[in-house]
């Protein structure tokens, strides 16, 4: 009885050993923060928290925030990281203003750009061309009032001298649509949009030359962390450094299978199963 006492004893204190050494060796929660209506942050985050989570052995929280949320959240440690920041333009007041407050890992995606988008089909290959081309209908299929792009596009219209177009305002759903009902007919049609999109993945699309440089030069989108990640989690900072999706089809596959209909996590985990050699490069 005495025998088994001891015995019993040993076991509750090795028990407990090892649950103090299990929890000396967990790995602290990362919190990452993504704007749940661009389709590109959505991919980008679920894709680099798989890797996190499967590969690196930290549990991972998204959080959908507001753009200026974001980076407040960054700046103050809220959030440890995010990988959304478009670099230098367009959230140029953000890091300015934060520069000093979180770390800049690089490029996830390099030739980040907006402008205006036409099939390829098309026989327009320049701002100007539109200006002759009555295929058109003297019509710009725009997004929200007010956006970046919408603003750069008013301007191009009077820089390109666009007399009698109109640029209409919408929605990027509403975009879309118009979009999908011109390729199916084979028309022509302008767009503003973006880079990274789902839509470059769908359909053959390009960018009108804009000599005159109204919507400037391309862009990169950037992983941010904030100053204390480096500390808290060494191999994710690591792999911030080396995370960088090739082309926008890489990427676009993972948006398109979310806009057809997969959950954010599922297209994520997916994409990673099926491309092993890629996130070996990120975590190698």
């Amino acid at each position: 009885m005495k025998m088994r006492r001891i015995l019993g004893a040993g076991a509750v204190l090795a028990l407990a050993i090892s649950s103090t050494l299990a929890v000396a060796d967990a790995k602290p929660e990362l919190s990452i923060g993504y704007v749940d209506g661009w389709s590109d942050s959505v991919a980008t985050t679920n894709v680099a928290a798989q890797v996190i989570e499967q590969k690196l052995g930290y549990p991972v929280k998204l959080q959908a925030v507001a753009t200026g949320i974001m980076w407040q959240g960054v700046a103050t440690g809220k959030l440890d990281a995010m990988l959304s920041a478009w670099l230098p333009v367009t959230h140029g007041e953000y890091w300015t203003k934060n520069k000093d407050l979180v770390v800049d890992y690089g490029p996830n995606f390099k030739d980040a750009k907006i402008g205006l988008i036409v099939p390829e089909y098309v026989k327009a290959n320049s701002i100007a061309d539109l200006k002759t081309d009555t295929s058109f209908k003297n019509k710009i299929v725009g997004i929200d009032a007010g956006s970046g792009v919408m603003l750069k596009t008013d301007q191009a219209i009077k820089d390109y001298d666009l007399t009698g177009y109109k640029l209409q305002a919408s929605s990027g759903a509403a975009m879309i649509s118009e979009l999908t009902r011109a390729e199916n007919k084979h028309e022509s049609i302008a767009v503003t949009g973006w880079v990274p999109h789902w839509m470059f993945a769908k359909w053959k699309l390009k960018f009108l030359e804009d000599p005159k440089g109204v919507y400037g030069a391309a862009e990169t989108v950037d992983s941010v962390g904030s100053l204390g990640l480096e500390k808290k989690a060494p191999e994710v900072a690591a792999f911030l450094k080396k995370f960088q999706w090739a082309s926008k089809d890489e990427i676009g596959e993972v948006m398109l299978a979310i806009q057809d209909g997969a959950k954010p996590e599922v297209a994520a985990k997916d994409w990673v199963a099926k491309h092993p050699d890629r996130v070996a490069e990120w975590t190698k």
